[in-house]
């Protein structure tokens, strides 16, 4: 009876992460960089991504699947008026009048963004804290963030993130400090992590075969906890210094490689862990695998911070809590399915079913993630 029940709920959780795999690209974000203007008043430049416009509002008017530059022009006055009445803005208590001041585009790691030139609107006369309520995609996407980026001379180039959650943020020099900014994106660091399902199933990857081991290329169980746990250790603690290296050097445009590249390569390794599962190769030493194929993640990961194009005066917290909190998503993970797997492990239910079973399915969920990836086409609602 107790085996039953640890068997729900090892299933329990696969059915629960088995929605995420609509969030297996990049999730949704749009950025926002308020900056003083020469004549004193606020300015605010906001990156919308065309593909999210066009879930929105419609820009691809011949249906070609490309947004060109003309389409976006026409769709000018509702791209306007959309974003308007997604950003509500109060200094003092005063509400600010926003007004769109231009349309420019710009490329992030992720494709093309619509550039929306604004100024804040706030009376001259208004004083104090400014709010700002943003609801842009929330009704459409509720996973959407909003990331903004605070550049007034008095604001320490703080930074915020709008969520369903969280759409209400107050811009006040309290909120500026580097605390704040590292707890912010600690937060963002788990949330991306737990929404990130191609990061979270190589993981997987690595956790299921850490409770076995390869005799005459056949998966047979651990006999102890202590061999299990090392087995585990080696491999993540391998993927966390490999991700963490790759992260820090994208963020800090050490080193900069296509989106589309680094996401085909990072389905093309959950390919390679699973198929290894299957038909084993590469029979010890996984830890090596998992270390190489963490540098591909950490690229991955990287893109919201790039993005965002931080000084560096806030960029070091930002990444080091961004890191710390994609840790803590991938310890939560590891804290739910490994002790499953370790007790399930003398069980052919689980070498058989468990295993080879999550591997199967990984294989073809990674397979047409790649070929989405790699040849910019649709397989998969997401």
């Amino acid at each position: 009876m107790m085996m039953k029940h640890h068997l729900y709920y090892f299933w329990g959780i696969c059915l629960l992460l088995l929605p995420l795999a609509a969030f297996a690209h990049k999730p949704s974000d749009s950025y926002l960089f308020l900056q003083d203007q020469p004549d004193g008043k606020t300015g605010l430049r906001w990156d919308i991504a065309l593909r999210d416009l066009e879930q929105a509002i419609g820009l691809d008017s011949d249906a070609d699947g490309k947004i060109t530059w003309g389409e976006l022009q026409r769709k000018q006055a509702a791209l306007d008026a959309y974003a308007l009445s997604r950003l509500h803005l109060q200094q003092g208590g005063t509400a600010c009048q926003p007004q769109t001041t231009g349309l420019q585009t710009e490329t992030h790691t992720d494709g093309g963004y619509a550039v929306v030139m604004m100024d804040a609107g706030c009376p001259a006369t208004a004083s104090g804290a400014l709010q700002v309520e943003y609801s842009l995609l929330f009704d459409i996407d509720p996973t959407h963030r909003g990331i903004l980026l605070d550049q007034r001379a008095d604001s320490g180039a703080a930074s915020y993130i709008f969520s369903t959650d969280h759409p209400t943020q107050e811009l006040t020099v309290q909120n500026s400090g580097w605390l704040s900014v590292l707890l912010t994106y600690i937060r963002e660091g788990v949330y991306h992590i737990l929404i990130g399902f191609d990061h979270l199933l190589f993981i997987a990857m690595l956790i299921l075969p850490a409770v076995l081991v390869l005799k005459k290329r056949q998966w047979e169980q651990v006999e102890s906890f202590r061999p299990a746990l090392m087995n585990l250790l080696k491999v993540i603690t391998a993927f966390t210094v490999a991700h963490s290296i790759t992260l820090s050097l994208a963020v800090l445009g050490v080193v900069d490689l296509p989106s589309r590249l680094v996401e085909a390569a990072i389905a093309l390794s959950i390919i390679v862990v699973a198929v290894n599962i299957l038909y084993p190769i590469i029979t010890h030493d996984h830890w090596k695998l998992a270390f190489v194929f963490g540098l591909l993640h950490g690229f991955g990961f990287a893109s919201v911070l790039r993005d965002l194009q931080m000084p560096a005066g806030a960029l070091a917290e930002a990444l080091f809590g961004f890191n710390v909190g994609v840790e803590l998503g991938q310890l939560l993970l590891v804290l739910l399915v490994f002790p499953l797997a370790y007790l399930l492990r003398p069980t052919r239910f689980y070498r058989v079913g468990v295993l080879n079973g999550a591997a199967s399915i990984t294989v073809v969920l990674a397979g047409l993630w790649f070929v989405e990836r790699a040849f910019n086409t649709k397989l998969l609602w997401s």
